[in-house]
């Protein structure tokens, strides 16, 4: 049942503001999704309530306002113009706050909303903040929001060493089931001088909660994050990144779709019959993208429609789902090459899947062994439990 208490970490800093904020110039890291129930946004509600306190803003990936696509599609600076206060990009020249944006603020805010899955760069984002701050004794406030995806389900094998990137700077599994604030207080006890940190929690949220019993309308947080099902299958889906295979990027249902030129759709439904893909239903489908991956081309393949979606496990479904492709058109499925999100050397996939394991499994016979496909999407839930257990902060 939707919970009639809830509130966002923004609203409660409203409501009993921290005492970090207190005659303090401030920056804030926030995009276009960064609202309140009533859809204002929390720049304009935080200058509102601080007179004159907030000084700059600082947007992540794909801008302030969710216009620019993935993969170094960077935003320059500007001005935020209703305030008239400066608007650093984290993703242009560089990804960290410099000096010169940092000078001048007594305190960092951050208000952004995650997808609960770790190659999602605002985590990153906040990472990078949180060196900087702690370099400059400059504290940090966080106004926590919510695990879309709930706190309960773990998918998806960490990064490991070797294998870092701004998709994953950190052994945390794909989908993590951590809310922001719970993984910046991960992050930052892995750091050597971890910065100052609150949390300013939410009320009413539960590790159960889905996005829809959060009784808010979902914004999309970046232009391929549209719906709530874009949600769930990103998990599993965004390794499709490293492949030749579209995901649906220009389409109005990306991460819900897979396929390419050379797949035909009734032939790949029926072989994934067979398949584990809790949750889903897979069904043919024909769609032409607009832009990206076989822009104007007509593909064959499958939509993954969520049948049941506390059942979800994405990770798992994709793995199979390629496995199937790799079988039924050896000479036709691709790993893309780098660059991708600023890696220049390592392939795509094993960045995003963690490691080479994946694409070295796919190159073997293994990949014909059930046993093998279900060990490539294995994480040890109990692990990473207790690793994160002092920085759960929800029941």
């Amino acid at each position: 049942m939707p919970c009639e208490l809830f509130q966002l970490g923004l609203e409660r800093c409203i409501e009993d503001p921290p005492q970090a904020l207190a005659r303090r110039r401030f920056g804030l890291l926030c995009n276009h999704a960064s609202v309140d129930a009533e859809y204002r946004p929390a720049c304009e509600i935080l200058a509102t309530a601080f007179p004159g306190q907030l000084a700059s803003i600082f947007s992540p990936q794909h801008g302030f306002w969710g216009e620019q696509q993935a993969n170094m599609d960077e935003t320059p600076h500007g001005v935020y113009e209703p305030l008239g206060i400066p608007l650093h990009s984290l993703y242009w020249q560089q990804r960290r706050p410099t000096e010169e944006m940092l000078d001048g603020l007594d305190c960092l805010v951050v208000d952004l909303q995650d997808v609960g899955t770790r190659v999602y760069t605002f985590l990153w984002t906040v990472s990078h903040c949180l060196e900087a701050c702690a370099d400059r004794d400059l504290p940090v406030v966080l106004l926590d929001r919510p695990n879309p995806l709930g706190g309960q389900v773990v998918e998806g094998p960490c990064v490991e060493r070797g294998y870092e990137s701004f998709v994953g700077r950190l052994a945390i599994p794909m989908r993590h089931g951590l809310t922001l604030g719970e993984l910046a207080l991960w992050v930052n006890q892995q750091i050597d001088s971890p910065a100052s940190l609150e949390v300013v929690t939410m009320r009413g949220w539960r590790r159960t909660m889905l996005w829809p019993e959060c009784t808010r309308v979902w914004l999309p947080t970046s232009p391929n994050m549209p719906r709530v099902e874009s949600l769930l299958l990103y998990p599993g889906q965004v390794l499709l990144e490293g492949t030749n295979l579209s995901e649906g990027r220009g389409t109005t249902t990306p991460f819900e779709l897979v396929g390419a030129p050379f797949i035909n759709p009734y032939k790949l439904t029926r072989a994934l019959e067979s398949c584990q893909l809790p949750g889903l239903k897979p069904v043919p489908v024909q769609f032409r993208p607009t832009f990206d991956k076989w822009m104007g081309k007509s593909c064959g393949g499958v939509a993954l429609r969520v049948t049941d979606p506390a059942a979800v496990r994405s990770y798992v479904s994709t793995v199979n789902l390629l496995a199937c492709i790799r079988r039924l058109w050896p000479n036709d499925f691709e790993w893309l090459p780098p660059p991708y999100e600023y890696e220049l050397e390592k392939m795509p996939i094993d960045i995003l899947s963690g490691s080479s394991r994946f694409r070295e499994t796919f190159a073997s016979d293994r990949i014909d062994d059930a046993a093998e496909i279900e060990q490539l999407a294995a994480v040890d839930v109990a692990r990473w439990a207790q690793r994160s257990a002092d920085c759960r902060l929800y029941a």
